[in-house]
């Protein structure tokens, strides 16, 4: 609470954030090491994947969990997962560490001492995701309707057309950066705090995961957040399934503005 009192007030986001970015200071000699953001973006990203990975193993021993898969007749082999694998740490060590150290270099860690306001704290993360989900949206159109752009860059993407949680970041170089620094542009642009940046970081990463995961769960997104604002799981596999729609990672507003959306229609019994 000492932090606290430096402000001369304290509110209710104050006393919820505080503590928490109280814990993330207290380790500031490890997020200063360039070797850091790599070392986080590849923990976090397993972190999530690895129970998706789980659900595919035991899938074909727990039947019921065939009413969970979106496509229920297909599973990723263990070659599948593997070669994914590989390729997520070979980007990691070959392409994401170099620049994260740049960065590093570039823009130096600050943190503060102060947690941002719990208001301003929720504003900026949904403006973030709304302005990544254009930015993505705009990129990834563009990448289907020139053929010369989807076969060099964003064709690798799309090996696998039955989704599956490692398949999200198998991608190539270009596609990889490129929305990499959508990620990271927009909370600069709206200058947001450094928890704020950690937080959208950490949900861009589990909704991709959650996108690509071949399960439409109960607790996913789409289904916490109502009026079908979100397209989740289901969504997403349509896209890698036919190529032809659902071009917006998150949200559904820009493929009904654009007419691009579509669902999945329901298998007859």
């Amino acid at each position: 609470m000492a932090r606290l009192r430096l402000t001369g007030k304290t509110d209710v986001g104050s006393v919820l954030l505080q503590p928490i970015w109280d814990f993330v200071t207290s380790k500031e000699h490890l997020i200063r090491s360039p070797f850091y953001p790599v070392l986080f973006s590849f923990t976090v990203y397993m972190v999530f994947c690895l129970p998706y990975l789980a659900l595919d193993a035991l899938s074909c021993k727990i039947p019921a969990l065939k009413k969970f898969q979106v496509q229920p007749k297909a599973r990723p082999t263990l070659s599948m997962v593997l070669h994914c694998l590989a390729h997520t740490v070979y980007s990691h060590l070959v392409f994401i560490f170099p620049l994260t150290v740049a960065y590093w270099y570039w823009r130096p860690v600050y943190l503060p001492l102060v947690a941002p306001k719990l208001h301003r704290f929720l504003l900026d993360i949904v403006a973030c995701m709304l302005l990544f989900d254009f930015q993505y949206f705009s990129w990834h159109l563009l990448h289907h309707k020139v053929p010369w752009l989807y076969k060099t860059f964003h064709k690798m993407h799309h090996k696998y057309t039955a989704t599956f949680a490692l398949a999200t970041q198998y991608s190539s170089t270009w596609e990889m950066l490129s929305l990499g620094f959508f990620a990271n542009v927009s909370p600069i642009l709206l200058g947001c705090h450094p928890m704020t940046e950690m937080a959208i970081f950490v949900i861009h990463i589990y909704l991709s995961v959650e996108d690509h995961c071949g399960y439409d769960l109960p607790w996913s997104m789409h289904r916490l957040i109502p009026f079908g604002l979100c397209g989740g799981p289901s969504h997403h596999d349509l896209h890698h399934e036919k190529f032809v729609s659902n071009y917006a990672p998150y949200f559904t507003h820009w493929d009904k503005l654009f007419n691009t959306l579509a669902q999945k229609t329901a298998k007859k019994p």
